[in-house]
């Protein structure tokens, strides 16, 4: 090499077969498609875009088989349709990288104005790779059915009709009766969508286990429960007046009858979700859910002097 050469610079990793599965109708994707699909092309060896995740997702599972599995699946939109593209691959699981255009973003983790800086990690190796625990869920009665859940199973009962019964086993155990509107079980990654609305807690997305969430229970005594993720669950439709479903990851949807019983496990592969290196889950919770560190205001007015208190007659000479 003659004196004042440059060493050649080796080039940047190709990512492989990439999938594009995005949500066409939120009008701000197309935009970002424009940008995204010449890069892609330039650091990938082939690139498919879909503009209709949920159609992609309907196919037929023969025709998703003929097609060459892709080494990384970018979805843009929700959580939602993150949840479409891990029902897509159920049974290969991908990589998957959610960029964010739905109002929350617990699984599409990368907001759009970073599109650029997470795939350049994923180029390079750096992306954080979670192993989302699954769900197995098995349907036994006049019908039987089986799926694999991200984020839940729940049993619910019709608009227009009385509570359900539900009794619920863990092993070989009887655990309780519930009286409800419908009972939800959450993984991790569910816990932060139908489950926490009922009432359920949050869990920490690398942990193994279930929460067990009752919706409206009769009983204020029926609480949330965590169950170890070796476990298997079963949810006995004891008694139900009318239309009861069970509702997998909110798509699909399969109808029960009083007798019917659903079994859970955890699935044997969990599904590798992408993110950015240093984006926690605690700093995603405090993000998503608007938490505060404090209530105490960030910073004191006035020369950080504490305002004063201001004492408020409460009435009743201060006697409740």
């Amino acid at each position: 090499m003659g004196k004042g050469a440059r060493k050649s610079r080796s080039p940047a990793r190709s990512l492989g077969r990439v999938l594009v599965l995005a949500d066409g109708e939120k009008t701000a994707v197309d935009g970002l498609l424009r940008e995204l699909e010449p890069w892609l092309t330039a650091n990938s060896s082939h690139v498919e875009i879909e503009r209709d995740l949920y159609a992609y997702d309907e196919a037929p599972a023969a025709t998703k088989r003929k097609r060459a599995k892709p080494d990384l699946v970018i979805v843009l939109g929700g959580d939602g349709a993150i949840l479409a593209a891990v029902r897509a691959f159920h049974e290969t699981p991908v990589p998957t990288l959610g960029i964010n255009f739905g109002r929350v973003g617990f699984l599409a983790s990368v907001e759009a104005s970073q599109w650029r800086e997470a795939l350049v990690e994923v180029q390079k190796g750096r992306a954080v790779i979670e192993k989302r625990m699954r769900l197995s869920v098995e349907l036994h009665g006049e019908k039987t059915m089986s799926a694999v859940a991200l984020n839940d199973a729940v049993i619910t009962r019709g608009a227009f009709q009385g509570m359900l019964s539900i009794a619920l086993k863990v092993g070989r155990d009887w655990v309780t009766n519930y009286r409800a509107d419908g009972l939800v079980v959450a993984t991790p990654s569910g816990s932060t969508a139908y489950s926490m609305a009922a009432g359920g807690p949050i869990l920490a997305p690398s942990m193994h286990a279930f929460s067990v969430s009752p919706v409206s229970p009769q009983a204020l005594s029926h609480r949330p429960l965590v169950v170890d993720g070796a476990e298997t669950l079963e949810l006995h439709v004891t008694r139900s007046s009318g239309l009861t479903t069970l509702v997998v990851d909110g798509q699909g949807f399969f109808p029960m009858l009083e007798g019917d019983f659903v079994r859970v496990r955890r699935h044997a592969s969990p599904y590798p979700l992408l993110s950015r290196p240093g984006f926690d889950p605690y700093t995603r919770l405090r993000e998503r859910l608007g938490w505060r560190g404090s209530i105490e205001p960030d910073v004191f007015p006035d020369d950080d002097v504490p305002p004063k208190r201001r004492e408020v007659d409460p009435g009743h000479g201060g006697v409740l």
